[in-house]
């Protein structure tokens, strides 16, 4: 058995980073994460029409590709190794993924053609720091339903159309769809994140209208799959990241000369990326088993996603910082794309869930008492 994608699945990979190499390029990153919404939308166009990635999990009765998490878990990896500006994990693997889990046949029909297209940039919305325990709240009334609350962190949400907001009802958790467009009762405020490369708002709900997706107060589960699911899609980026700063070490290391010798000659530099490497596979092994386990054993969906959720986000932090001391001064400098990468990995470390949350559930599932003090 392995977790490893297929050869298909690997072309896909290489199609997409020749894309990512043309499109994504360190200047590109740098120019647009200078923007107000962080994204060329030609290049977001682009990806949809000649690449179909927008709507790779997407059924092909709605314009995808009906393709599983391990291919968009290799798209993610790519995008997370050229730091791609886009509102793709946002409008994919939050968005898509969580009207997918849900299952409502006429959402779906509205809003994931839109989204394979092209057309609808997405995003997924609660308040406060647990998605399953929003403190955003719905009341139906005459129209349907209005949400009234605050989510504080919200990515890609002013480039989004299309908002689903995770929100408290009279019956239990529901999900909401908000058209974002000259919506009032909505204010998205941009925020001053850590990580330019990923905008970052706080939405403000003021009894705004809202379309109810499935039956509120019946979807818990669903929606917790859909949380496990974008879990490892953020593992999987997370991977991508750290093995390219893992490149970019070794790269570095074969090519500095100090004291007439090549810097990977040194022990200091020499073991740490070899550390670097252990620290990367272990991403790697977390990621693709969280992938595959979506696919061929859902029932072990929550473990999985909990190991790639307390794996994969302290390794990307961890071997960005190495690679920056692998750099010595260079390294510190704005000019050097080494802190793009800390700064992504700092910014996905706490999205989703902590990594010490996570190990906590994991515990909780594999019945390992805490350890006291």
């Amino acid at each position: 058995m392995t977790f490893s994608p297929g050869p298909d699945a690997e072309e896909l990979r290489a199609v997409v980073r020749g894309f990512l190499e043309k499109r994504s390029t360190e200047a590109d990153v740098r120019t647009l994460m200078e923007t107000e919404t962080g994204y060329d939308p030609a290049v977001w166009r682009q990806a949809a029409e000649e690449l179909g990635l927008q709507g790779l999990i997407i059924p092909e009765r709605w314009g995808g590709s009906e393709a599983t998490l391990v291919e968009l878990g290799l798209v993610l990896e790519e995008m997370g190794r050229a730091l791609l500006c886009a509102p793709f994990f946002g409008t994919v693997a939050l968005a898509a993924n969580t009207l997918l889990a849900v299952g409502d046949e006429a959402a779906n029909e509205a809003y994931l053609p839109g989204i394979a297209a092209g057309d609808t940039v997405a995003t997924l919305a609660w308040g406060g720091a647990d998605p399953l325990a929003s403190t955003i709240t719905a009341a139906p009334d005459a129209a349907g339903w209005s949400l009234t609350g605050t989510a504080e962190l919200v990515i890609d949400a002013v480039a989004a159309n299309l908002i689903l907001v995770l929100a408290d009802t009279p019956d239990g958790l529901g999900l909401f769809a908000v058209s974002a467009d000259g919506a009032e009762g909505l204010t998205r405020t941009s925020l001053t994140a850590l990580d330019s490369t990923r905008k970052l708002s706080t939405c403000e709900f003021t009894g705004i209208p809202a379309r109810a997706v499935g039956t509120p107060g019946t979807v818990l589960e669903a929606l917790r799959v859909a949380l496990d699911r974008a879990v490892v899609a953020l593992g999987c980026e997370q991977l991508g990241g750290a093995a390219r700063v893992l490149e970019m070490s070794v790269e570095y290391a074969n090519t500095r000369v100090q004291f007439g010798r090549k810097i990977g000659s040194f022990q200091a530099i020499k073991h740490r990326c070899a550390d670097m490497l252990v620290d990367v596979e272990s991403a790697r092994s977390t990621a693709y088993y969280g992938a595959w386990a979506s696919v061929h054993e859902p029932g072990e969906l929550p473990i999985a996603a909990s190991l790639a959720g307390s794996v994969c986000s302290e390794v990307y932090t961890r071997v960005a910082l190495d690679n920056i001391q692998n750099h010595g001064g260079i390294g510190f400098t704005w000019e050097h794309p080494a802190h793009l990468y800390l700064k992504r990995a700092k910014s996905t470390q706490l999205f989703l869930g902590s990594p010490s949350k996570h190990r906590s559930r994991l515990a909780t599932m594999l019945d390992i008492p805490e350890v006291s003090a």
